[in-house]
C-alpha cells in the first residue's frame, strides 16, 4: 500500500480496512497513559468491526520536532518497520503480532498496526522491578542474543558501531550534559562531574570495544517501560533500535536504567545472565562479559544523558524516569569504578 495515513489524525475507516484486511465500520482513539511514547506516538485504536480484534495500537512518528528529529537520525522508524516485516519470524522473543507496516523513508512517516497486548501487565521503569522480573527478563535476552550469536543471516542489520550512532551520542552527550548538570546536578556523582569533559572524545574507542565480534542481535532499548508481562513470560515491544552488537548492550542498559539498586545487590546480574546464555550452548568467557558489560554500562551513560539532556519528555512522568534512568546509571557506573576506563 503506497498511501498510508502519517498521523493518527489522518486515520479512517476505510483506510484501516484495507490495511487489516477486513471491514472495520468506524473507530475510536484513545490514549495509553502518559508517558507512552516518547520517539513515536502511540495510540490504541477501538475498532467496530465483525471480524479481527476488538482493538490494535498503532503507531506513528512523534508529533514533537526534537524528538522525531532524533528517531530520523537514527532511523528509527525504519528499523522498526523493517523487524516487524523481516526479524521476528527468526528468533524467540515475543513481540506483538504486525497487522500492518510502512516507512517512507523520503517524508520520515511510519505507521504501525499492532496487536493490543490490553491484558498484559507493564513494567514501569519508574518503579522498577523485582529480582525475579529481572531474571525472567534477562532469560529473554540470553535466549535472543544466543539464538542470533555470530548469524551471518542478520549480517544487513545494522552494526550499532557506525558513523551515525558515534556522531549523533558524541553530539547529543555534548548537547544534553550541561543540562543535566544544571537540571539533574544532585544525581551526578563527583566522579561523572571529573569524567564530563572527556567522556564525548572516549566513545568511538567505547564503541569499538563494544562492537568486537562476536556479536549478535539485540533489541538495544530494553527497558521496563518496554516489557509487558502475562504470568508466563515477556512480550518486548519497540524495536525501533535493533542492531548488532555485544550482547552485554542489552544486558547492560537493561541492568542499569531499569533495575533498582536494591535489586541489583541481591545477585550478580551480570553472572546470572552469562549463565543463561552459556547454557543454551554459547561458548563465552565470564570475564570477556564482565569487561564488555562495563564497557556496555560507560557507553550506555550517554543514553541517559542524550534523553535527559535534550528530549522533551513532556510530563511529570517523563522528568522523573530522567530522573531513574540517570540516578541508575551513575550508581552503577560508581559501583563498577567505570570512569577508569575513560582515555
Amino acid at each position: 500500500m503506497k498511501d498510508f495515513p502519517g498521523r493518527v489524525e489522518d486515520l479512517s475507516a476505510a483506510w484501516l480496512s484495507e490495511a487489516l484486511g477486513w471491514t472495520v465500520s468506524g473507530f475510536r482513539v484513545q490514549s495509553l497513559g502518559e508517558g507512552v511514547g516518547v520517539i513515536g506516538q502511540v495510540r490504541r485504536i477501538e475498532l467496530d468491526s465483525e471480524a479481527g480484534p476488538s482493538s490494535i495500537v498503532a503507531k506513528f512518528a512523534s508529533p514533537v520536532a526534537e524528538n522525531r528529529a532524533v528517531a530520523e537520525t537514527y532511523n528509527m522508524y525504519g528499523r522498526e518497520v523493517q523487524f516487524y516485516a523481516e526479524i521476528a519470524s527468526q528468533v524467540p522473543v515475543r513481540s506483538p503480532e504486525c497487522y500492518f507496516g510502512a516507512f517512507d523513508d523520503g517524508t520520515g512517516n511510519f505507521v504501525l498496526l499492532l496487536e493490543d497486548l490490553k491484558g498484559y501487565r507493564v513494567g514501569d521503569q519508574v518503579a522498577g522491578c523485582t529480582l525475579a522480573e529481572a531474571r525472567q527478563i534477562l532469560s529473554t535476552l540470553a535466549g535472543l542474543h544466543a539464538s542470533t550469536w555470530r548469524q551471518k543471516r542478520f549480517d544487513d542489520i545494522i552494526l550499532h558501531n557506525n558513523p551515525m550512532q558515534r556522531d549523533g551520542m558524541i553530539g547529543g552527550f555534548q548537547l544534553g550534559w550541561p543540562v543535566v548538570l544544571e537540571q539533574f546536578g544532585d544525581l551526578v556523582p563527583e566522579a561523572a562531574r571529573k569524567a564530563g569533559d572527556r567522556y564525548a572524545d572516549n566513545v568511538p574507542a567505547l564503541l569499538d570495544e563494544m562492537c568486537q565480534r562476536p556479536v549478535c542481535l539485540n533489541h538495544a532499548d530494553v527497558r521496563l517501560d518496554n516489557v509487558f508481562f502475562d504470568g508466563k513470560g515477556i512480550t518486548l515491544v519497540d524495536w525501533q533500535s535493533i542492531c548488532r552488537s555485544a550482547p552485554e548492550q542489552d544486558v547492560a542498559y537493561f541492568i542499569t536504567q531499569s533495575v533498582p539498586k536494591a535489586v541489583r545487590d541481591q545477585q550478580d546480574l551480570v553472572a546470572y545472565y552469562h549463565g543463561e546464555l552459556t547454557r543454551q550452548g554459547v561458548d563465552y568467557n565470564l570475564e570477556d562479559c564482565r569487561r564488555r558489560y562495563e564497557v556496555a554500562a560507560l557507553y550506555l551513560l550517554s543514553y541517559a544523558v542524550v534523553i535527559a539532556g535534550t528530549l522533551n519528555m513532556g510530563n511529570e512522568r517523563g522528568v522523573r524516569l530522567a530522573r531513574t534512568l540517570l540516578d541508575g546509571a551513575m550508581s552503577e557506573l560508581v559501583a563498577l569504578d567505570a570512569f577508569r576506563l575513560l582515555r
